[in-house]
């Protein structure tokens, strides 16, 4: 059976999913065969795997800086909060039901064995796992029936190592804090600490190092750098992302993009390679007056509850500014959800999202979407029929989608890889001003994008850019990202405590 260590955390977003990444991309590197592990994640931002199961994509990334193929069983849990109160449960891939958070806490014990299960399956497969804790692992109310932090790793005899960040402040209460709060065994268990996000000189923390040495009896094994020029998915909500995309401004001689920040908003990492354009600037709004004339493109991405967001839009004023926008000539691009919200309507007969039974979208694409309990989890190629480029991607989807009437042309032919079968996806009106689609991903195919780009170029009498290369450059990223723990950790100690 492969050994396994644990990445813990002081707290939400303290780097747990990027040390994982970057630990992964080390062992791959000394020769281990590595596979990450979540036992739970809580996230909109999800991917399709080999299995065609859905799973939170910080394992996706993990999955590739280890070299391996992304597997449901390397997160079997997966929570997508579709309210205040409650997520879609999604167990091994698949859609479980949706529950209210009380009742999710009470179901807990009964997931131990569809995490054990996915563990025990790569456990036998690979030579270490390296696990990703959630959130903080000391919340003294939910250790009870915690499925992925310390009692997971009592229960796996995982080595574990607590991460904190020193770049929000407190790390003395943070580590020697959680310390404390840690059991006698669970203290056994952890080898050491990570301080995360450090900025300035090394040398003004050597007395902090020496007072929580003291304090806990614990070494700490690495002192991360902050860092801002190695690129790596995020996982979590725009929440999160708020300190990391500031609001740029927008100019001239820039492409201006502007992106709807959704309540229930999803998959935005379909937006990250955007960022990446030299002559690109997208800023995420959240108030009609942000959305000025001097923006080029609205983009509405996805969202796990499109019927709320949908009565969002109108309460806001975010509807009328959206069709003022389209009247004056402006350019839409609606994925999936977003490609939803364009329509005319989206009705939910079944409750699938919401106790309303129809809600009317901004009615700037000519179709109706239907919501149906079955969830739509494939990986996608196939075709632009508007520009002739290549493009691969994958859905993840609650409905149907039809149009009402012929007006403007369809925009994809797609299949699934190694099925011949095809099918039309999504639509385009206005000279192709407002355009929608399903897939997920559909702007990292470097042709479509740079197609799309360059037709924003020409109306604004600006530089058309080749294609530039795809998400494929995300894996020297994984290794620079490596290079970065393996200067600031003490690795050989890392690899003698598992």
């Amino acid at each position: 059976m492969g050994k396994a260590i644990m990445f813990l955390g002081t707290g939400s977003d303290v780097g747990k999913s990027i040390t994982v990444a970057a630990f992964c991309r080390i062992f791959k590197r000394r020769g281990y065969r590595v596979a990450p592990f979540k036992a739970q994640n809580m996230s909109n931002n999800s991917f399709v795997t080999v299995e065609g199961g859905e799973i939170g994509r910080a394992q996706v990334v993990q999955a590739e800086a280890a070299g391996v193929l992304p597997s449901v069983h390397m997160n079997p849990v997966l929570l997508k909060p579709s309210s205040n109160h409650g997520s879609q449960v999604i167990l091994k891939g698949k859609v479980f039901g949706q529950m209210e958070a009380m009742s999710y806490h009470e179901f807990k014990p009964r997931l131990r064995q569809v995490v054990m299960e996915s563990y025990q399956a790569l456990a036998t497969d690979y030579d270490v796992i390296v696990m990703e804790g959630a959130g903080s692992c000391c919340e003294m109310n939910l250790k009870e029936n915690d499925l992925v932090n310390l009692p997971l790793a009592r229960r796996v005899g995982a080595s574990c190592i607590l991460i904190a960040d020193i770049d929000r402040g407190g790390v003395f209460a943070q580590l020697i804090g959680s310390f404390q709060l840690m059991t006698r065994k669970e203290r056994g268990l952890t080898r050491g600490f990570l301080v995360n996000k450090f900025r300035g000189d090394p040398q003004l923390f050597e007395s902090g190092i020496t007072y929580i040495e003291k304090k806990t009896c614990k070494p700490i094994l690495g002192l991360i750098p902050f860092y801002k020029d190695i690129y790596i998915d995020s996982e979590d909500s725009v929440v999160i992302q708020e300190d990391r995309w500031s609001f740029k401004p927008i100019k001239q001689n820039t492409v201006n993009i502007a992106v709807l920040k959704l309540p229930s908003i999803s998959n935005f990492t379909d937006l990250e390679i955007l960022m990446r354009e030299p002559d690109v600037v997208v800023n995420f709004l959240f108030r009609p007056r942000e959305l000025i004339d001097s923006y080029d493109l609205l983009i509405l991405p996805g969202t796990k509850n499109v019927m709320e967001d949908a009565l969002w839009l109108a309460r806001t004023g975010w509807k009328n500014k959206i069709k003022e926008l389209a009247k004056k000539g402006g350019r839409c691009l609606g994925i999936c959800g977003g490609y939803q919200l364009l329509g005319m309507r989206i009705k939910d007969p079944l409750g699938v999202e919401s106790d309303r039974k129809e809600v009317r979208g901004l009615g700037l694409l000519p179709m109706e979407t239907i919501l149906e309990e079955e969830k739509v989890v494939r990986k996608v190629t196939g075709t632009c029929l508007i520009n002739g480029t290549r493009v691969t991607g994958y859905e993840i989807h609650m409905g149907q989608t039809r149009m009402l009437r012929r007006v403007g042309k369809v925009l994809l032919r797609i299949h699934e890889p190694g099925n011949r079968q095809s099918w039309e996806d999504g639509w385009s009106v206005g000279g192709d001003r407002i355009v929608g689609t399903y897939v997920h991903g559909i702007l990292d195919s470097p042709g479509f994008r740079a197609d799309f780009l360059n037709s924003i170029r020409r109306a604004k009498g600006l530089k058309e850019g080749a294609a530039r290369q795809g998400r494929l450059a995300r894996f020297h990223q994984y290794d620079r990202l490596a290079d970065l723990f393996e200067a600031h950790c003490d690795v050989g100690r890392i690899i003698e405590v598992i």
